[in-house]
């Protein structure tokens, strides 16, 4: 399968920063349909950056300009000319197909369950530390194909899984709920993260900080600790332990990473909430997530955590806490990381764009995603749902088993607008988590961009990775400015 590499080029490794400044805000605006064609744009500015950027001049011509320090260009082609490429037949659906891949994963989880707990006893196995050892892999393998049977539930909230609606949200329902996964209200704020992917004002998913609010979110004195641990590989071990342990259930609950404006909710359900305070949350009817027809879907959601969860405290109290700990929290929480982790890798990469309100439309944003690399466990257990993410974006009815072929289709009309960061294969993808956590820190305009170009956002960070972020004079003291009193100046300035 042949991919574009979305790879550091060798003039953009590693760049030491210098100054902090100051910001931008973004304006809500125009929404673009799935039938509109792409333009081009870039950026502005915000808080509390380091650096120089005298070794990327070509960012004063209005280059756009992303974090690897190649130039970007936006989509030229349709959403049609998209369609038109895929082969007809990948777009047909089979329930019987689909049925065999969630028997096939169920009778996975089953029969692992079964030799487990048959044979890695003391009986077979009189060493404690061996059986502990092994009770650990089981955890580890019920995850894998936990995650597996949650991507089949994904491709039910897309109804991609079958021609029948009736059919995909029941095995959906079903699959989630036994993985304490709210599936309809999953479902609907992942349709909406689909419809406005890569848009900072809109998308409900990874929605990256811009960097007057990486900057300022917990106050001054806690960002000048913060700035002084960010760059140590220690910050960011404790970032991703904390990302993969809870980035998961702290979406549900607190939609953390989803986008805050929800004063816009047309319903007036958003007036006053707002992420963070329990208030926005995918449990509760009346979150701004949702709109009052699919009040009851929300309901019907929390019905089946409320079964799966009497299960399990009967389980727990016949059986024993801690074996329902190894049986399945922990693979539960093997799942939650997979699942973290696929979807930031989905949309965090140095080589890829967001948008403000002004500039985004449909085509834009699905381009703003990027393929990678799992090798067996990506293709077979986790249903190519690493594998062909940008295809996914585009024509999110398209069923996994067709979706290689679909997007070997799509790859000409996009051409390098396709991105893909393969390298490495299973291995590369565990360690672009760590290099993303390293050089995806916030999103800001290029340096000096001006009108539509300023509504473009490129990922830059404080590690000198990349194209160092702008340089900006903060107000009343010029540009060079000491790098802790600029600091000041633009945090206490924001506060204001």
């Amino acid at each position: 399968m042949s991919t574009t590499s979305a790879l550091p080029p060798n003039s953009a490794s590693k760049r030491h920063t210098t100054l902090d400044s100051t910001s931008s805000t973004t304006d809500n605006s125009t929404v673009g349909s799935p039938n509109d064609s792409p333009t081009a744009s870039a950026s502005s500015t915000s808080l509390s950056s380091l650096g120089s950027v005298e070794d990327f001049n070509q960012q004063v011509d209005q280059k756009l300009i992303d974090t690897y320090g190649n130039e970007f260009q936006l989509p030229d082609y349709t959403i049609k000319d998209i369609r038109d490429a895929i082969p007809k037949h990948c777009f047909e659906r089979s329930a019987v197909t689909g049925l065999y891949y969630v028997a096939r994963d169920v009778a996975l989880l089953a029969s692992t369950f079964y030799a487990f707990n048959t044979y890695c006893t003391p009986e077979y196995v009189p060493s404690s530390v061996l059986r502990a050892g092994l009770w650990a892999g089981y955890t580890f393998v019920q995850g894998l194909f936990g995650t597996g049977l949650w991507v089949l539930a994904h491709e039910c909230g897309h109804q991609s899984f079958s021609p029948s609606k009736a059919l995909n949200d029941t095995v959906g329902w079903f699959c989630h709920s036994a993985l304490m996964v709210p599936y309809f209200s999953w479902k609907i704020s992942h349709g909406k993260h689909h419809k406005a992917t890569g848009n900072l004002e809109r998308d409900m998913v990874f929605t990256p900080r811009t960097r007057e609010q990486h900057a300022t979110r917990m106050g001054w004195l806690a960002h000048e600790m913060h700035e002084l641990m960010e760059d140590t590989p220690i910050f960011t071990a404790g970032h991703l332990i904390g990302q993969q342990l809870g980035g998961w259930p702290l979406y549900l609950i607190l939609n953390v990473t989803g986008h805050n404006n929800h004063e816009k909710q047309p319903e007036g359900k958003g007036i006053g909430r707002k992420n963070g305070d329990g208030s926005v949350n995918h449990f509760n009817p009346k979150s701004p997530l949702y709109e009052k027809r699919d009040e009851w879907l929300i309901l019907l959601s929390d019905l089946g955590l409320l079964i799966t969860g009497s299960l399990l405290f009967f389980i727990g109290r016949t059986y024993g806490w801690a074996n329902l700990l190894i049986w399945y929290a922990l693979p539960y929480l093997w799942v939650n990381h997979w699942l973290v982790a696929i979807t930031f890798l989905q949309h965090t990469d140095p080589s890829l764009p967001h948008y403000t309100g002004a500039t985004w439309n449909f085509a834009r944003g699905a381009a703003a995603t990027i393929d990678r690399e799992f090798g067996f466990i990506g293709r077979q257990l986790f249903h190519g749902i690493i594998e062909t993410h940008v295809l996914h974006h585009y024509v999110s009815t398209i069923p996994f088993y067709h979706a290689d072929e679909a997007s070997e289709a799509i790859k000409p009309v996009m051409g390098q607008h396709y991105r893909a960061n393969v390298e490495g294969g299973s291995l590369g993808f565990l360690k672009s988590l760590w290099q993303n956590a390293r050089w995806c820190h916030w999103v800001e305009p290029n340096e000096g961009a001006q009108g539509d170009n300023a509504n473009v956002m490129f990922y830059r960070n404080r590690n000198g990775f990349g194209v160092a972020p702008a340089k900006l004079s903060v107000p009343g003291e010029g540009k060079n400015v000491p790098a802790r009193r600029a600091r000041m100046v633009s945090v206490e300035d924001d506060s204001e």
